[in-house]
């Protein structure tokens, strides 16, 4: 069984409320959030403001992901906005194993991610410490792309590692999942699913979730 965390980075803001009842309604296990700098991607996306403010909205836990520059600057503010898991990218960090530690000083889960271009075994020194890893299915900055095929050799290597070595990570997937290729992903050994487009770009954002986690479930 794998969770399903809808992205808001796909949502109408100007109705959020409603949109985010809809995916609580069709069974969504996380609200995936989606935070870009317009350095570290060439998109800008919404800050602590935001998730505080989603934070209000939901008991859902909140999946944040930071695609910025320099993330040990603001993830206090994020963890005081209402975030769960905080996820940063290696490719941006020097010192994973101090990041790592720094959120789980505050009690949430301490999350890493890759970009399809970069190794897993560029996290093996690390993966004892983290909760949780997102691999990335397309390259991060917006959304609606499609979906890269050879993430899913990566997903299938943390598994054996994870298998190999009792590690405690979960292993999450981000970019370009829709319901023809979620079956797969799901199989390849992920517990996290995150999509965007293939929930919140539908008329019914309520049965675009439940059709997604029956497929998953």
């Amino acid at each position: 069984m794998s969770l399903l965390a809808p992205s808001i980075l796909a949502a109408d803001f100007s109705n959020l409320t409603q949109q985010i009842r809809a995916v609580e309604i069709g069974s969504a296990d996380l609200i995936h959030c989606d935070i870009m700098d317009g350095k570290f991607v060439p998109n800008i996306t919404f800050g602590p403001k935001i998730i505080s403010t989603v934070r209000k909205l939901t008991k859902l836990p909140l999946d944040v992901h930071l695609m910025v520059e320099n993330p040990e600057n603001v993830i206090p503010a994020f963890v005081e906005a209402g975030a769960d898991y905080i996820t940063v990218h290696q490719e941006e960090v020097k010192h994973l194993d101090r990041i790592l530690n720094l959120i789980k000083e505050f009690g949430i889960k301490a999350g890493v991610s890759i970009n399809p271009a970069t190794p897993v075994s560029s996290l093996e020194p690390i993966l004892h410490l983290a909760d949780l890893i997102l691999v990335m299915s397309v390259n991060p900055g917006f959304g609606g792309q499609k979906f890269i095929e050879y993430t899913l050799e990566k997903v299938k290597e943390l598994k054996n590692i994870k298998e190999e070595n009792s590690c405690n990570y979960q292993i999450e997937i981000d970019g370009g999942v829709d319901s023809n290729n979620i079956l797969k992903v799901k199989e390849a050994g992920c517990d996290i699913i995150v999509a965007g487009t293939a929930v919140f770009n539908n008329e019914d954002i309520t049965e675009a979730t439940t059709k997604l986690i029956n497929l998953i479930k």
